[in-house]
């Protein structure tokens, strides 16, 4: 990505009083974060792309932008970044008490349930972001996703250059899983509940004669579990968490009715 402020936002980064001359470039950043004509990572050749210097810009705005109070009907907040105006006009669906922030871009058929979503996220056309989900900063969640009741998607700034979770089209996540650490779930993926998958968790692959051990993805399709795998210390034998890879979402069915039925086929708790 080419873009006559990445220069000066770099160069504000580094020295944080070279800010005032950068304090316009970082701004616009912001504003097409939140129009969605920019993005922190992007989908390149089956891969995601990183762009470091748009995270460097949310971190400076933090620096540019002044702690003011903001009343919305009956409620009122103290914060630096308000919440994200016009959505009526975005064509998504918001229900109280739920917010996106400003620097979050929502396509539209979102629906936002009493949730939250951070600066720097990126909400797909068609997703449900259910009760109590949080999307964190800077994620990428794709399109027809549905995170369900009281899912944690984990957020990153910093390092600059560190990956944010991703969550590609279509997958369903399970309520209350965790999801950090720059993870990324393949698209049309299942998280049965209370799966929670960081940078080092073991996902194993059990469906074949032997296990395949992955780490940070989860394959597209993939239905996964959690479960734990017994550890050796001195102490004595523990079970650690793990996740379970224990088959596949079923290529007849379409998406929807995969999505309801992926994990019941295998008798699993959605």
């Amino acid at each position: 990505m080419t873009d006559d402020r990445r220069a000066l936002i770099e160069s504000a980064y580094a020295d944080r009083s070279r800010l005032p001359d950068a304090a316009d470039a970082v701004r616009s950043v912001i504003a097409d974060l939140d129009r969605g004509a920019l993005r922190v990572a992007e989908p390149v050749d089956g891969g995601w792309t990183v762009h470091g210097w748009v995270k460097q810009a949310i971190l400076l705005y933090f620096g540019l932008a002044q702690m003011q109070v903001m009343e919305l009907g009956h409620l009122a907040f103290i914060d630096k970044i308000p919440p994200k105006k016009n959505l009526a006009g975005l064509g998504i669906r918001v229900v109280p008490p739920g917010v996106a922030r400003y620097g979050s871009f929502l396509e539209p058929g979102v629906i936002l349930m009493p949730g939250y979503v951070n600066i720097g996220a990126r909400v797909g056309r068609g997703t449900m972001v259910d009760t109590w989900a949080t999307v964190g900063s800077c994620a990428q969640i794709g399109a027809g996703v549905h995170l369900s009741g009281g899912v944690g998607i984990g957020g990153v700034l910093e390092p600059p250059g560190a990956a944010p979770v991703i969550v590609e089209d279509g997958a369903f996540v399970g309520s209350r899983c965790v999801v950090v650490e720059g993870v990324r779930v393949g698209r049309e993926a299942v998280l049965g509940a209370n799966t929670v998958l960081t940078a080092s968790t073991p996902i194993i692959d059990v469906t074949g004669p032997e296990e395949k051990v992955l780490k940070g993805h989860v394959p597209p399709r993939s239905v996964v579990i959690p479960g734990v795998r017994p550890k050796r210390f001195p102490a004595g034998t523990y079970h650690l968490p793990c996740a379970l890879i224990i088959g596949q979402r079923s290529a007849s069915t379409d998406r929807k009715t995969s999505l309801e039925s992926a994990l019941r086929d295998f008798g699993v708790a959605v």
